[in-house]
């Protein structure tokens, strides 16, 4: 799988000098241009919910599937089965890291409208392997990690149909972040379920 060399360091238009994370792999082209057309469609008929985070409501939406995580109680609960529609998506996602189709368990949704933005955070311990489809626009995708009293910084641009795939050190070790969306934005993440849960960490 290969990466892209359009990525770029962090808040810069320059090509990245920082080696790429351990574990992180960038798809573009991931899925066609009509594939995309049509889960936007799906997606239009969906009903959104506003995310929330500890009482915060942020300006992004999200439909989730398979597994709904509130941070209000810090549980992981079942929830609706994945859609049809989602399901040659998934499969295709599952192949490029060698699990099962089942194996990416939860698949959320989210809508950005212009001005949403995501913090640095990393996902709930309960998921392991993540993976993220762009539609519609691109965005600019940041990650971070400590190394004493700095950070090693590695971003790239999250082109609409690629695909990016955290493991690893890429998904336990570094955080990451998105800035405010410029335009309508859409994302489908796939992850699957950890045997076992790590020790505890900040997660947004």
């Amino acid at each position: 799988m290969g990466k892209r060399k359009q990525s770029l360091l962090f808040d810069t238009d320059e090509p990245a000098r920082e080696p790429v994370p351990e574990g992180f792999t960038y798809e573009p082209e991931f899925i066609s241009p009509s594939e995309e057309k049509d889960l936007l469609s799906e997606i239009g008929k969906l009903e959104f919910k506003t995310f929330t985070w500890h009482g915060f409501i942020a300006k992004r939406r999200i439909v989730d599937y398979g597994w709904s995580y509130s941070f209000e109680t810090m549980k992981l609960t079942p929830g609706d089965p994945i859609p049809e529609f989602l399901l040659p998506v998934r499969s295709r996602a599952a192949a490029r890291v060698g699990i099962r189709d089942e194996q990416l368990s939860e698949a959320l949704i989210t809508e950005y409208q212009s001005g949403a933005a995501i913090d640095w955070h990393r996902d709930v311990p309960q998921f392991e392997i993540v993976m993220g489809i762009s539609l519609l626009s691109a965005c600019m995708f940041r990650l971070r990690r400590k190394r004493g009293a700095t950070w090693e910084r590695y971003s790239f641009v999250a082109e609409p149909r690629s695909l990016y795939i955290l493991t690893g050190p890429a998904r336990d070790e570094w955080q990451h972040s998105i800035p405010a969306a410029e335009t309508l934005r859409y994302s489908i993440t796939f992850r699957s379920r950890r045997e076992t849960v790590p020790s505890k960490r900040s997660v947004k």
